[in-house]
């Protein structure tokens, strides 16, 4: 008779499955779960959609979603409005002029106004100012000029140095003090003194209003005297529909990421209350260009 053989076991290919034990983190959550009311999963899970709500309001329809669409093509401009400005500086580099005059649009309407950076404090004058100042008339842009208000210096000596530098002439827009700082060792009193003086040297000078540019708070909080009342407004507020300062104003600042052609990089645009007819008669020599009658016609 044949001799039986024993059965063979086949070797074990693989090692045997072994069960790790979980990791710190997965047995907090295990934990967690059993001790865990299910009231709570649910107050959890709205908080989770309530972040989610506010995280996708504020990358696309709050102020950051305005200020991505601005900077991004997909711009909101506010609606109502026909004339738009920008205002430059140094930083604006070296400006196309003839491309911007040609191919500048804003919510499809062209370029009407520039105003530029002149001069700041008592001694420093915008780099481009000169040159970006002659080619505003050149390429027939209704031009401005502004000074930015120093907290190191004396108003009077800010004023004289804008003079000293900035010769306006018929057809210009009045000159812009854009004031948004205040000296911390000044009252608000003695502050809204200061503006004052800078106000009355300048207006002495170029028989003209200057126009008061700063932010709204900023002009709640430290401009709102009746003292001020007589002199144009102009509003800086980004990235909203319509502006939230009740009391009237002149020009808007709706932007700092504006795109154009002819300007590298981003440009604040600015609109104005008003039709272009409005515009021209708020310039210097007005009342010669269009004439008394027309002038007081409202």
């Amino acid at each position: 008779m044949p001799t039986k053989r024993k059965p063979q076991h086949k070797k074990r290919l693989t090692s045997p499955v072994r069960h790790k034990r979980p990791g710190l983190f997965v047995r907090f959550l295990q934990k967690l779960m059993q001790h865990t009311p299910g009231w709570a999963w649910w107050i959890g899970g709205g908080l989770i959609v309530a972040a989610y709500v506010f995280f996708f309001y504020y990358i696309f329809v709050g102020p950051f979603g305005f200020r991505w669409r601005a900077l991004y093509g997909d711009a909101s401009y506010p609606e109502g409005f026909e004339i738009h400005g920008i205002d430059i500086s140094h930083h604006q580099g070296r400006i196309d002029w003839a491309e911007l005059k040609d191919n500048g649009m804003i919510d499809k309407y062209p370029v009407r106004f520039v105003y530029i950076k002149a001069t700041e404090g008592a001694s420093i004058i915008d780099e481009n100012f000169h040159d970006n100042f002659y080619q505003a008339r050149e390429y027939g842009f209704t031009r401005g000029a502004y000074h930015f208000y120093s907290v190191y210096s004396p108003a009077k000596a800010q004023a004289e140095y804008f003079i000293k530098n900035v010769k306006l002439e018929n057809g210009d827009l009045p000159p812009v003090l854009d004031v948004e700082h205040k000296p911390k060792k000044q009252t608000d009193e003695e502050f809204k003194n200061s503006v004052l003086e800078w106000l009355e040297i300048v207006e002495k000078h170029y028989h003209v209003k200057p126009i008061i540019y700063t932010y709204y708070k900023f002009k709640l909080k430290y401009l709102s005297d009746s003292v001020f009342d007589s002199y144009p407004y102009w509003i800086a507020h980004y990235y909203v529909e319509q502006v939230e300062y009740e009391g009237p104003w002149k020009f808007w600042q709706h932007t700092d990421n504006g795109r154009l052609a002819g300007i590298k990089g981003t440009v604040d645009f600015n609109i104005y209350n008003g039709s272009f007819y409005d515009l021209r008669k708020l310039t210097i020599g007005a009342r010669e260009q269009i004439g008394e009658d027309a002038y007081q016609d409202e």
